[in-house]
């Protein structure tokens, strides 16, 4: 964001290494009204090599994580002799929905959960309003252009004029779904640029409006538009160039040696494609908060991702499953009303031959669509967003930057050496009992 220091990218250094390059200026735009202005970033004398996050919340070890004089319970030594030696390590500062260290996999979802629920005005609005004009055109298109695509195509008889009626009607329902498929994507584009703003200024503890989320966003979203084009003409690509082997191979008439062949080419493409897709899954929030274009927002994510590739697999993939469960909750039920009260059976409906495309059922199923979509969302643009600030607190600091954005001070100062509480003392520091004689 244009007034939040630590979005702004920390050059061309990778992400595991101290960045010593050149460091973008502080935004010189004042903060609005009512807003306390941002300290300016002290990028080359106050971070401290990468992945160390700040003393005040907690030991420091690496890449962020505390690994060193920690004993059981979160304690490390050093505390009051009545203690035992250990005393609790202080919570992390928490100006917004999540605390400012490294995130755990629950606290990720927690945060997305407290952005709806906190600022639930705000995201519930914006994903209201892209969800209904979305959803009405998607009605739209499928009631005029494409009346007959809500039944599964049909073959009577074996007639050339059969097979091609059950082809053309298999063309048209592919071709309507890919132009609904589109329009949701569009509604995904813009919805996920728009709350990502949101959840940046949710986690510094700053509310924030829907026409400001919009002004913030939308010179990004052309971008934003060309690279999710881009990644799944990648990952369509990949996929693709992997099954032709078998293809040519049924084409000169072995069948069951192309088909053997175009499932392993289907499997290795498919891994392939989701490599990529983990690879690059972060590129959307660093094109949107750093302000980057299409290509250097996939090196960015490809840098934030490395290492830590099966974590973020696992993270997207849960929040894949709760989405799918949300929408499976709100979908069947509706689904079971829409054509109950059109008068279609439900063997009818499972079969494949109810009639899809009359008003009542679109009109039912699209109220459905978006009360799944208001809710679902808000959850995978809030996890995708924290990830990747996960990922740069624990490669980059980017803690310390949000506490100043946030207004805390002394956050990345030293702990005095001694018996704080929470902090580690040295050894030559640490009282020792008197000798006794023998």
């Amino acid at each position: 964001m244009n007034n939040s220091p630590g979005w702004a990218s920390p050059g061309s250094a990778p992400s595991d290494e101290p960045d010593r390059g050149d460091r973008d200026q502080p935004d010189p735009t004042p903060a609005p009204d009512g807003e306390k202005p941002s300290a300016p970033p002290q990028w080359s004398t106050q971070q401290p090599p990468a992945g160390t996050w700040s003393t005040r919340a907690g030991v420091p070890g690496p890449r962020g994580r505390a690994t060193s004089g920690v004993g059981a319970g979160g304690q490390v030594p050093g505390g009051p002799p009545w203690g035992g030696g250990w005393a609790p390590v202080p919570p992390a500062p928490k100006p917004g929905v999540v605390p400012l260290r490294p995130l755990s996999v629950g606290e990720i979802l927690d945060g997305a959960l407290s952005t709806l629920r906190v600022h639930w005005r705000t995201v519930l609005g914006i994903s209201l309003v892209i969800a209904v004009v979305a959803q009405v055109a998607a009605t739209a298109v499928t009631k005029l252009w494409f009346p007959d695509t809500g039944r599964a195509p049909v073959l009577r008889g074996e007639s050339t004029e059969a097979v091609t009626k059950a082809f053309r009607d298999l063309g048209r329902a592919l071709l309507g779904s890919g132009i609904t498929s589109l329009i949701g994507l569009l509604a995904t584009i813009l919805t996920t640029g728009l709350l990502t703003m949101i959840v940046s200024r949710a986690v510094l503890g700053r509310p924030v409006a829907a026409g400001e989320a919009w002004r913030d966003a939308r010179p990004q979203l052309p971008r934003l538009c060309g690279l999710l084009f881009l990644l799944m003409l990648l990952l369509t690509a990949v996929i693709t160039v992997a099954t032709i082997p078998g293809g040519i191979v049924i084409a000169v008439g072995s069948a069951p040696a192309g088909f053997a062949l175009g499932s392993l080419g289907l499997l290795v493409g498919g891994a392939v494609a989701i490599w990529l897709w983990v690879r690059f899954s972060l590129a959307p929030p660093a094109l949107m908060l750093e302000k980057q274009g299409v290509l250097a927002s996939m090196r960015r994510s490809a840098k934030l991702v490395r290492g830590s590739w099966w974590r973020v697999l696992g993270i997207q993939l849960l929040t894949y499953l709760l989405v799918g469960i949300i929408t499976f909750i709100v979908q069947i039920p509706v689904t079971l009303i829409a054509f109950i009260i059109d008068g279609d059976s439900l063997l009818s409906w499972m079969n494949g031959t109810a009639n899809a495309t009359g008003w009542t059922v679109l009109t039912v199923l699209g109220i459905g669509a978006v009360i799944s979509s208001a809710l679902t969302f808000p959850l995978s643009a809030g996890v995708t967003a924290l990830l990747y600030m996960d990922q740069r607190i624990r490669r980059e600091s980017l803690d310390l930057e949000l506490a100043h954005a946030a207004g805390l001070t002394g956050y990345d100062t030293p702990v005095p050496t001694g018996n704080v509480p929470g902090q580690a003392t040295p050894a030559t520091d640490v009282p020792t009992a008197p000798p006794t004689d023998n």
